[in-house]
């Protein structure tokens, strides 16, 4: 079972019909077991008939894409047929996105090879529960695993990761010397961790990620013994979640944060400030401007504190690393691949861009590690960390991967994200950071039960929802509309005039680790490089 929580709105009825499977954490904060007994079968079922936005699936990965239809609905033409029958394609990539574009492949009516190549022993698992249900101790990791995508129809590579990508032979290199060849290739590899950057520190006993299945567990056994203290370094949404589950299971909590509030990258100073208030009222140590110089150990190797840039010193026995993603492209090097530091670029089809800026015919890419052009957002490139992200994508990737240029979709989908920490249920819809203003539309800031929208240039480009989060269809309407801001408000929980004030969003970071060279003079000669380091 998946509950798609782009979708839920915290009605809370599954939470009454399957109480040992669901409960709700405050107003709308749903958490649940995704692999319950089978005991509990009837009721999830009644559950999911009940959900008023049909958001539990049962039996099957995710959510159909809006106007996803099957392969019987639209014939298959010449060449395309053939293919259908005996081509090739192989996944790289054995999460979220790469099994699900796994299932919609089969769907759609290919009955050719399919290889799936992931880098982890585990069968594929679904990640937002780890920093929630699985770090609290609801349910063990295993339960995390994505439902039937191991009776799809495919040779599953696990644990062998790759390591090269040959665009002319059409192969892709393993780590244990293996090629595969491949007819279509779509890149799933998403992102991993990003480590502490001394790896003396980093190897304490202690320090941890979390990003992974091992990671998660790693960090529940820490947790369950009962440390006098963890620090979280970050406080971005994992680490925002980890500081929750802390407090959760009455764990003394120190968060440090670089920026001036926690969420700013993701949600602007304005609602970061509100994030900073929900996590200081639940008792975190909350610590913003200033960031961790070192981390220290005993003299077995284990971590005991935490040096400060404003002088100060943070006693504790674990310490969270939550400083972002890393992108996984070091296996593309060399490919011929538009490939970097922000991941992918592909255009909205999701076919991958070579290192010339032409969009290849036979390479797809989806999920974390794909970046994207976004119409309503200026055509500017984007690459998204979400879950819906990833379903809508790996969708539409493996659409095209089967349909001529003719009927090939564009990845439109509006991102949308959520988090459930401290008891608020957290959602998001659009870009926060593509704005210069915010307004509160509903409902109460001081009750941290609102709804704000964002505007850039006259234009509503994103909301985030504070246990509001019936709202959020509405404003996704508005945004696809480019309807005006800030919009017109006539409900009943308007307090007062909706005052539009500064996002206080981030600057936006070009990737300048990548150095682009262009050679040739006869335009059938020209040709871009990529330089990586100093230069």
């Amino acid at each position: 079972m998946i509950v798609d929580l782009t979708r839920c709105q915290g009605y809370g009825q599954c939470a009454f019909l399957a109480p040992e499977v669901f409960a709700m954490r405050g107003e709308e904060a749903l958490v649940y077991d995704p692999d319950a007994d089978d005991a509990q079968r009837e009721h999830v079922l009644r559950a999911a008939a009940a959900c008023p936005v049909q958001a539990i699936h049962v039996e099957w990965m995710a959510i159909q894409h809006k106007g996803m239809r099957t392969a019987a609905a639209r014939p298959p033409r010449g060449d395309d047929d053939g293919f259908r029958k005996t081509g090739h394609i192989v996944i790289v990539g054995a999460s979220l996105a790469g099994g699900r574009a796994a299932g919609v492949l089969r769907r759609e009516g290919f009955t050719g090879a399919l290889t799936v190549i992931g880098d982890e022993l585990y069968e594929p698992y679904d990640r937002p529960p780890l920093s929630k249900q699985v770090l609290a101790g609801r349910v063990p990791a295993d339960h995390t695993l994505l439902p039937h995508l191991s009776e799809i129809e495919a040779e599953w590579l696990s644990g062998a990761p790759a390591t090269g990508l040959d665009l002319v032979a059409k192969r892709v290199t393993l780590a244990d010397g293996r090629e595969v060849p491949f007819d279509r290739l779509l890149i799933a590899t998403g992102a991993r961790a990003r480590p502490w950057p001394n790896e003396a520190e980093a190897a304490l006993d202690g320090v941890l990620a979390l990003r992974t299945m091992d990671e998660a567990i790693g960090l529940r056994e820490c947790l369950a013994a009962g440390p006098r203290r963890v620090l979280v370094i970050g406080a971005g949404f994992t680490g925002s979640e980890v500081a929750s589950v802390c407090r959760e299971l009455d764990v003394p909590v120190t968060v440090v944060e670089r920026g001036p509030a926690p969420l700013v990258g993701a949600l602007g100073g304005v609602i970061g400030a509100v994030a900073a208030d929900l996590q200081r009222a639940h008792g975190v140590d909350l610590r913003c401007g200033v960031t961790v110089e070192a981390l220290e150990g005993d003299a077995d190797g284990r971590f005991r504190s935490a040096q400060l840039s404003d002088g100060t010193t943070v006693e504790a026995d674990v310490a969270i690393v939550a400083l972002g993603a890393i992108r996984n492209v070091e296996w593309l090097e060399d490919s011929g691949l538009a490939a970097g530091v922000w991941g992918v670029a592909c255009d909205a089809g999701c076919r991958a861009f070579d290192i010339n800026g032409l969009v290849t015919d036979d390479v797809f890419v989806a999920g974390d590690v794909a970046r994207f052009p976004h119409p309503i957002y200026s055509y500017q490139f984007m690459a998204l960390e979400h879950w819906g992200n990833a379903v809508a994508q790996a969708e539409i990737a493996a659409h095209n991967m089967l349909s001529d240029q003719m009927h090939r979709w564009p990845h439109l989908s509006l991102p949308i994200f959520w988090s459930n920490q401290f008891g608020t249920n957290i959602k998001s819809v659009g870009v926060p950071t593509f704005a210069d203003e915010v307004a509160i539309a509903h409902g109460s800031v001081a009750e941290r039960r609102f709804v704000a929208v964002y505007g850039n240039q006259g234009r509503v480009t994103a909301a985030v929802t504070f246990d509001q989060a019936m709202w959020l269809e509405h404003y996704q309407h508005l945004i696809e509309r480019a309807a005006p801001f800030p919009p017109a408000s006539h409900t009943a929980d308007r307090r007062g005039p909706m005052i539009p004030v500064p996002a206080e969003v981030p600057e936006r970071i070009e990737a300048t680790q990548v150095t682009v060279v262009v050679t040739g003079h006869d335009p059938a000669e020209r040709r871009a490089s990529l330089v990586r380091g100093n230069r």
